[in-house]
């Protein structure tokens, strides 16, 4: 009876396992078995886990696997909501193939949270998708309940230069989008390795981060990148009634004095009475990645929050 029980269980094993396996096979950027994908026009959404929704939207080129580890220890509580946007990672790029992305993707984003009841809205956001919230925490503040915000900046043109407007930013802008899509040669590892020094302290994360540039869409990229660098929401900050945490490296390991970024982040914000700017120690741009414990300290506090 037990050998007959055994066989039975490690038969169910198996067929998990090959579900699993043809799960992932079907969608590589699936991240759990069980969970649900709908997919829109300029997104798909991977659902998991019950209780409360809880949004995260990942930054340029990146994946939702951004989120994995935050996944995994929230699902049991949360029912997440890990975006992944169009022509990033591998995901097809369908309405993000030509023009603009990062508004209409966000529009559509907003669309979504309205239509599926999720709004007002709890989200997370890095980078791109920090920018992305933002923006809606100026044109739509009624479909947003608490924003948290990973290393974005309100206008990414002034990062050396706070006097940059958009005007004087385009034309270097311009260059990098016209450069890159100008060069349809395949993305390599190694074409983009010099970039990933800024992005993570970690070799094993940037390998991963790389993985999912090489599997990007350029021209998608490239589009993205130049809305993100022609976007300009410091007017706006004022006028923000969304309570907004935001975390920002310090970028100590990339060489960087101890305390220069707490000069920037907080100055930018400044105009924005509602965000709460928190510097995270020994980081860089992918803070989840660099200090994992330090960030799911940061966002259980920020979900604790009313």
């Amino acid at each position: 009876m037990f050998s007959t029980l055994r066989r039975a269980s490690l038969a169910a094993l198996a067929l998990a396992s090959l579900a699993a396996a043809q799960a992932q096979a079907a969608d590589p950027n699936r991240l759990f078995p069980d969970s649900k994908i709908v997919v829109r026009d300029r997104f798909s959404d991977e659902i998991v886990g019950k209780g409360r929704d809880l949004v995260f939207i990942p930054g340029l080129a990146s994946s939702r696997a951004t989120w994995k580890a935050t996944a995994e220890r929230l699902r049991g509580k949360y029912r997440l909501h890990l975006i992944q946007i169009a022509g990033f990672a591998g995901e097809p790029t369908r309405a993000n193939a030509t023009g603009d992305v990062l508004v209409p993707t966000a529009e559509a984003i907003d669309a979504y949270l309205v239509e599926q009841k999720l709004s007002p809205a709890t989200a997370v956001g890095h980078s791109l998708g920090g920018t992305t919230l933002l923006y809606l925490a100026q044109k739509h503040p009624d479909h947003l309940k608490k924003v948290l915000i990973v290393d974005a900046l309100p206008f990414l043109g002034a990062m050396q230069n706070p006097a940059a407007t958009v005007d004087s930013v385009r034309p270097m802008a311009a260059k990098m989008r016209d450069g890159m899509l100008a060069n349809t040669g395949p993305v390599t590892a190694a074409s983009l390795e010099p970039q990933m020094k800024a992005m993570s302290k970690d070799p094993a994360s940037r390998r991963l981060i790389t993985e999912w540039g090489v599997v990007s869409d350029r021209a998608v990229v490239a589009r993205a990148m130049y809305d993100d660098l022609m976007l300009d929401l410091r007017p706006g900050l004022a006028a923000i009634k969304t309570p907004i945490v935001l975390l920002y490296p310090d970028n100590v390991p990339l060489g960087l004095p101890a305390g220069m970024m707490e000069k920037v982040y907080p100055m930018v914000y400044a105009p924005a009475v509602t965000v709460t700017p928190k510097v995270v120690a020994n980081s860089q741009h992918f803070i989840m990645l660099d200090q994992p414990q330090a960030f799911a300290e940061a966002l259980d506090a920020f979900l604790a929050t009313p």
